[in-house]
């Protein structure tokens, strides 16, 4: 007869345990909030670019052809 395979993982407590440490741990990280500088750069990033474009062959378009 054929001995049973152990299966390997974790119990359903420890799996429970890890999960508590764990949301707690992301809850304290999302309430930081995100720094003031990464803001920045974000709206920075929203706001369409002034200078020259670039052309659909990823060169500079002047206008002229």
């Amino acid at each position: 007869m054929k001995e049973a395979k152990k299966q390997g993982g974790l119990n359903a407590e420890i799996q429970s345990r890890i999960g508590h440490q764990l949301r707690a741990m992301y809850d304290d990280v999302v309430r930081q909030g995100v720094p003031d500088r990464f803001v920045e750069l974000i709206r920075r990033l929203d706001v369409p670019e002034a200078g020259p474009h670039l052309g659909n062959a990823g060169e500079k378009n002047d206008g002229g052809e």
